[in-house]
């Protein structure tokens, strides 16, 4: 059984948020706070400790205790990059991923795609969701994987690849589905953060 003290969790906060109107979106409020926080209290139990992903208002989240790591690159290359720095930055043997914007993702996640990679012996568990029609829907930001995938994804990126899918497609990704199809509903523009703060109060 993987043991949470062999996984640390990456925060990712290093997107453009063009839909956003390009405003920092880990720093935006979300029920008086901003959606960081929600995303460290979210992440943070369930781990042996985190990592924040940001390119940009690094000193301020540096206040919350945590390292930053930056992308290699700053062109916003996408979750990728955020995995790549992340895997190079971890000490432990697994890495686990959340987005900043999807502030009410399970708080069992780790422990579920933990026992999915274990059970399917695969280097990569991913979380899905399934809505009320019964369509599986990838949710690959959430994303556990092993350290060892870090040379296969450093070449990927190199040579000029993005695509999650594409590089999921490559290694030996496996996925735990969660019944709660609104728990990975993320934040893209104000609006649906208005929609998601009407949702939870």
């Amino acid at each position: 059984m993987i043991a949470r003290s062999e996984i640390t969790g990456l925060l990712l906060a290093g997107g453009r948020a063009q839909r956003m109107g390009g405003i920092d979106k880990g720093l935006v409020p979300f029920q008086g706070k901003p959606l960081i926080e929600h995303a460290i209290q979210r992440l943070g139990p369930q781990v042996s400790g985190l990592l924040i992903n940001a390119n940009r208002n690094q000193d301020i989240y540096s206040q919350y205790g945590y390292p930053i790591v930056a992308d290699e690159n700053q062109d916003f290359a996408g979750p990728l990059a955020g995995y790549l720095v992340g895997l190079k930055t971890c000490k432990t043997p697994y890495l686990v991923t959340a987005p900043c914007d999807s502030p009410l993702f399970p708080t069992d996640l780790v422990m579920a795609l933990a026992n999915r990679l274990e059970k399917q012996d695969a280097n990569i568990a991913y979380a899905s969701s399934q809505d009320s029609a019964g369509k599986i829907w990838a949710q690959p930001v959430f994303c556990l994987m092993k350290r060892e995938v870090l040379d296969s994804l450093e070449q990927f990126l190199a040579n000029g690849q993005r695509k999650i899918d594409r590089w999921f497609a490559s290694q030996d990704a496996c996925t735990t589905i969660f019944a709660n199809e609104s728990a990975f509903t993320n934040a893209n523009t104000p609006e649906e953060l208005a929609q998601l703060e009407k949702f939870t109060n």
